[in-house]
């Protein structure tokens, strides 16, 4: 029995749309089975191949005469430890195709290729250009769909601004938690801007009109983006950096009326201490003498009240 392609495909998890001369081929969780297909439909590279199954890629782009491969990454933001974490797409762009690979938690493109399936109107809009227009498109929606979330980290920079000012509440464990948030988002943010800088120049000869003004305004966009996370990751360390400083403070402060409490009850101690020896002492107590007793808390009282004047002139307290 010959199982035709189309049979094929709807084995594998890939799914597919054409319009016009352009089809953009989708793999969501991508398997050897799938690999294997690309590697016998397409002039891909092995290496390209391999790197679409591996989790651990960095950012690249690799040119060839047919096609451009290259990976860019997106956050992912963990609700657990309340930390963005990376994951990858792999891209194939040649003239006439556009291949996405990746784990699904992408939910723009996601998105865009359910809208493309089921919209006669969203497969023109996307695909007449050429494959580089769709690409800009995908990479349009990933990039308009992180600003939320740098709202939010703004809002949480001023939530953190008031937590650091304030005695009441403990701020260096939320501090560093969105510090390691930040610098996370910067790590993922300025890679998938080093990668759109590059596409710039490149995505000419996949697309039927000059997509440079396009990419370049994706590239402006990326450039806020990442000056914003610059700004964040300065304002947070000033916090972190201050958080510091007022806990040594109000640490400080504390010992310094330790320290001053520790000093008054000193002659307390060292008097009550001598006289509290079995042996004979002027002074001492034999049968209960009030007067004696009186006496001795008056030396004491008084080496107190001299240190407490000695630290209020040396403005101790």
């Amino acid at each position: 029995m010959v199982i035709s392609p189309e049979q094929m495909i709807e084995e594998l998890n890939l799914e597919s749309i054409t319009w016009g001369d352009l089809t953009w081929v989708n793999i969501v969780q991508p398997t050897k089975r799938e690999i294997d297909y690309l590697a016998k439909n397409y002039p891909f590279h092995p290496l390209d191949l391999d790197d679409c199954l591996s989790r651990i890629q960095r950012p690249k782009i690799d040119e060839y005469q047919n096609y451009l491969f290259f990976i860019f990454h997106f956050s992912v933001y963990d609700r657990a430890t309340r930390v963005s974490t990376h994951d990858q797409v792999s891209v194939f762009i040649g003239d006439k195709y556009l291949v996405t690979v990746h784990s699904g938690q992408l939910r723009t493109l996601v998105k865009l290729f359910r809208d493309c399936q089921i919209d006669e109107q969203a497969r023109e809009e996307n695909f007449r250009h050429g494959s580089g227009f769709l690409l800009y498109r995908i990479l349009d929606r990933a990039v308009d769909s992180y600003f939320p979330i740098l709202d939010k980290i703004l809002k949480l920079v001023e939530d953190v601004e008031d937590t650091v000012f304030d005695e009441n509440v403990e701020a260096a464990h939320e501090v560093a938690i969105l510090r390691r948030d930040i610098i996370t988002q910067r790590r993922i943010l300025f890679s998938l801007r080093s990668v759109i800088a590059e596409l710039e120049t490149k995505m000419k000869r996949f697309a039927k009109i000059d997509v440079t003004v396009y990419f370049g305004d994706l590239l402006d966009h990326m450039n806020k983006i990442c000056e914003s996370l610059d700004e964040s990751k300065e304002v947070i360390e000033i916090f972190k950096d201050s958080d510091f400083l007022l806990s040594n403070y109000r640490l400080n402060r504390v010992i310094r009326v330790l320290t001053v409490l520790s000093s008054i009850i000193l002659p307390f101690l060292v008097v009550s201490s001598l006289y509290g020896m079995n042996v004979a002492l002027p002074g001492g107590v034999e049968r209960g003498s009030i007067q004696s007793f009186l006496s001795l808390l008056g030396v004491m009282g008084l080496i107190s009240g001299s240190m407490l004047y000695f630290f209020h002139r040396k403005r101790w307290i």
